[in-house]
């Protein structure tokens, strides 16, 4: 949790406020970024299929198939999204996404505005990780980077997609990746066809007075 009297917090929740106020530009699209951790696990036993009236039965036992990362695009205002799946969430996984919000979800677009937390790998070095130098200037410049602050991922509305995608989609054990991805690809294939949008409600000047206490005394 933020601590009171917190300007660094209050400054940077303050100009992610005053992006999610922007009108829709469909060529300035605004784009919240986030990624989560997410354990495969297989069964041990074979499941029960479901009867009529019941539920299918799923041993408690299962087997840790290792881990994997998720990330997730969300396009608020304009409905679109993206997830993808990666063994590893290094610098350079994040910097390949980038590129591909970049060069394939937005090629024409004259400027991405760019929301996510400030996880160390969400930087602008990624890119230099990944690519030549004039490539990774290429796609920086078609960014406009705004972090949420520290302990501030409420603020990320990429956060909601996640959460959203864990109930629809991730609420019982998934084995592999291959799978997982085809799960996904489902799962956002419908999101897009029903250009599920979200209607962000809380503003600066309601954070000013819901969150006082986070604000200097003057």
């Amino acid at each position: 949790m933020p601590k009171k009297n917190d300007p660094e917090f209050v400054a940077a929740m303050e100009d992610v406020l005053d992006v999610y106020e922007r009108a829709y530009n469909p060529n300035i699209p605004v784009v919240c970024m986030d990624e989560k951790p997410y354990q495969l696990l297989g069964e041990v036993r074979k499941t029960l299929p479901m009867r009529p009236g019941n539920d299918a039965i799923i041993d408690s036992e299962y087997k840790h198939n290792g881990t994997c990362s998720i990330f997730a695009f969300i396009e608020p205002l304009g409905g679109n999204h993206h997830v993808s799946v990666r063994e590893h969430r290094t610098a350079t996984d994040w910097a390949e996404e980038i590129k591909y919000l970049v060069d394939v979800m937005y090629p024409d677009v004259e400027k991405i505005v760019l929301v996510m937390d400030n996880l160390n790998t969400h930087r602008p070095a990624s890119l230099y990780k990944l690519l030549p130098p004039a490539e990774a200037r290429r796609i920086l410049k078609k960014l406009e980077i705004h972090y949420t602050p520290k302990h501030g991922s409420w603020l990320d509305i990429a956060e909601i997609e996640l959460n959203v995608m864990t109930r629809q989609c991730l609420s019982r054990r998934i084995s592999n990746i291959d799978l997982l991805i085809k799960e996904l690809s489902t799962w956002e294939d419908e999101r897009n066809s029903n250009k599920a949008t979200v209607d962000w409600q809380f503003k600066t000047s309601d954070a000013r007075i819901k969150l006082k206490s986070l604000y200097p005394v003057l």
